[in-house]
């Protein structure tokens, strides 16, 4: 169970994250639905530094599960997994205008707790 887990909680994330980036960057861009100035940098920054985090946080994540899932039971690598989770939650809460990235994030949350409680 807990390698499902593992396995989930990580690529959900990796999922969310490159989805994120496709939505809330490259299509908005692409369809120019924001005007250019200083708002319009800062969210695409704010968007692309989220979505891209979490893409290389759930790659990372897989591929040490691929490489080594005794590793993903250590509780160091697992609190930092679940801060990294909660700070993603914090950003959604505080800083982006849409509920998609908190539910993503919530998600992940609540799968990464999951994962520390059945290893």
């Amino acid at each position: 169970m807990h390698t499902w887990l593992v396995y989930t909680a990580y690529g959900w994330l990796a999922l969310t994250g490159a989805l994120h980036f496709i939505v809330d960057v490259v299509s908005q861009h692409l369809r120019g639905k924001r005007a250019p100035g200083l708002e319009t940098t800062l969210y695409y920054g704010l968007n692309t530094a989220f979505s891209l985090g979490q893409l290389a946080f759930g790659l990372t994540g897989l591929f040490l599960a691929w490489r080594s899932i005794g590793l993903l039971r250590e509780t160091p690598l697992l609190l930092l997994s679940i801060a990294a989770g909660f700070g993603w939650l914090a950003i959604t809460f505080f800083f982006m205008e849409y509920r998609e990235p908190m539910f993503n994030a919530g998600v992940f949350c609540a799968l990464i707790v999951a994962v520390f409680l059945s290893r």
